[in-house]
This record gives structure tokens, sequence and C-alpha cells, in this order.
């Protein structure tokens, strides 16, 4: 299959030794993601002049440390590999296990409840933060090409991904090459956070609807990427759990902005009629008396 000029190599190590210090690359690429999220969100908020950037790096905070909770309790109950069984397991977040969809719900649900708090508009700080989640999940998944898990089926694609024979799933050979599915999550995750942006400059959508139409665009792209891998999980009708959960929950956002923008288009039709100038009324002809 793949070679090493027309494939992926993956690093041979999870760990990044600098001296004395060994970094776990997961959780390195996890922070960094955090960090650029927090960086991208807190600009757009200053900018559009609802709140400053320490008050997103606030609600940042209580977000990603719900939204890692989140994430680890969706795994862990979810996963096929059945870790509620083993609690020695359940803190590892550096062997990787994090369920997005636990993520988004805990995280979005406690940066609300913060954003309350401080006395900020909720929509419009979930309209800062859509394209900064993406980018946030982009960084991050690249973890897991670290960890040499979560790759798709076996492929020769010039793009595939190598992977050491310890980590090989069984029944597969040496030297057999796989869809590098973290690669493919990444290219997705950064073309819908400049999508995102450029929705957000060129459309006027009403605040916080952003975080809706996020949430489609992920769900599309999870649905097609979750159907390559081989990594085993639990399963239904043909479809991977989350796969059916990027279905339901991306009908439902989708539903969502649908009934939104129907209860509000004749709003905005009245608002532009206001906006536009009042015709000027022909001047009514003056009585003049017949001689």
């Amino acid at each position: 299959m793949g070679n090493w000029i027309a494939s992926i190599p993956s690093p041979s190590d999870g760990v990044l030794h600098l001296g004395p210090l060994n970094i776990h690359a997961y959780g390195l690429m996890i922070a960094l993601g955090v960090i650029a999220g927090v960086w991208l969100s807190g600009r757009r908020l200053e900018a559009s002049g609802i709140g400053t950037r320490e008050d997103m790096s606030t609600i940042a905070l209580w977000g990603v440390l719900a939204g890692v909770i989140g994430a680890r309790l969706y795994f862990i109950v979810t996963d096929a590999s059945r870790p509620w069984k083993e609690p020695s397991r359940w803190l590892k977040v550096w062997e990787g296990g994090l369920g997005v969809p636990g993520g988004i719900l805990a995280g979005t649900l406690v940066a609300g409840w913060v954003i309350r708090r401080k006395g900020l508009s909720v929509g419009g700080v979930y309209t800062a933060a859509a394209p900064a989640i993406p980018l946030s999940q982009a960084i991050g998944r690249i973890g897991n090409w670290w960890n040499q898990e979560l790759f798709g089926r076996p492929t020769d694609l010039p793009w595939a991904l190598e992977i050491d024979d310890d980590n090989l799933p069984s029944g597969y050979a040496s030297g057999t090459t796989f869809h590098p599915t973290f690669l493919y999550e990444v290219l997705w995750n950064l073309s819908l956070c400049g999508v995102l942006l450029l929705i957000d400059r060129r459309i006027k959508l009403r605040p916080g609807r952003l975080l809706a139409v996020y949430v489609v665009g992920y769900s599309i792209g999870r649905f097609w990427i979750e159907g390559l891998r081989i990594d085993p999980a639990r399963a239904g009708g043909g479809w991977r759990l989350n796969q059916w959960m990027a279905v339901i929950v991306g009908v439902l956002a989708a539903g969502y902005l649908l009934i939104d923008f129907l209860k509000h288009s004749s709003d905005e039709t009245q608002e532009q009629a206001a906006d536009e100038p009042a015709a000027e009324e022909p001047a009514a002809e003056e009585n003049v008396p017949s001689e």
C-alpha cells in the first residue's frame, strides 16, 4: 500500500520530550486550540462592542472546563470499550477520549450561564464565539494524529496515513495505510471557520443564529467523517452513534434556523419598509374659480 513518499507518517511517540519535561502532545493540541479559540472570539466580541476580551476569557474559562468534563463524560458513557467500567481510565484524558457532542452541549450551557451572570447578550457572545469553536476543534483534532487513533478505513490514496504495528487494529497487516480522518476534520473545521466569518460579514443574522449555522455545518462534516472511521463504536441501523447524533442535532439546528427565519421575516420586511424614504405625495390642485 502506501509508502513514505505517498503517505502521511505518524509520530513514533505521543509525548514531546523537552529536557526534563514530558508533554503529552494530545493535551498540548487541545490547549493550543483553546488559546486560538479564545483569541478569535475575544477579538470578535470586543469589535462588536458587546464586551471585552477579558469578558470572553472569563466565559471561555468556565465554558472550556465544562466542555472538557462534558466531553469526557460523553466518551465514558457511550464508547464501545465501556470505559465506565474502569474508573482508573476516567481521568486519563491525555490518552484520548473526548466526545464532541457532550463537550459542545456542556460548554454552551455553562457559558450561557456565565454570560447572563455578567449581564451580557447571550446571543451576541454566541455569535462572536461561533467561528472560534471550529478553529479550536481543528487544532485539537491534531492530537489524534499524535496518538495514532480514530483513523478511517484502509486506503492507498497518496495522503493515506501510516500506523505503527503496535497501534494497528486486529486483522490488518503490517504496512496497511488508512484514511487520515483527523486531517479531514481539520480541513473541514478550518473551512467552516472561514465560512462562518464570511457569513457574519455579509449576511445580517439575528444574535446567536451563527452558532446554529455552526452546528449544522459541523454536523454535516462529522456525519461523513464518522462514517469512515473503524474504531469500535456503538451503532445501530447501519450508522454509528455519533452519526445519529450528528443527524439529530443538525436537523434540530436547521429546523430552528428555518422557524426563526419564518417567524421574523415579516419583522425584517417592516424594518426595511420603515427605512425607505416616504414617497412624496403630489400637491393638491388648487381650486381656481372660473371667470
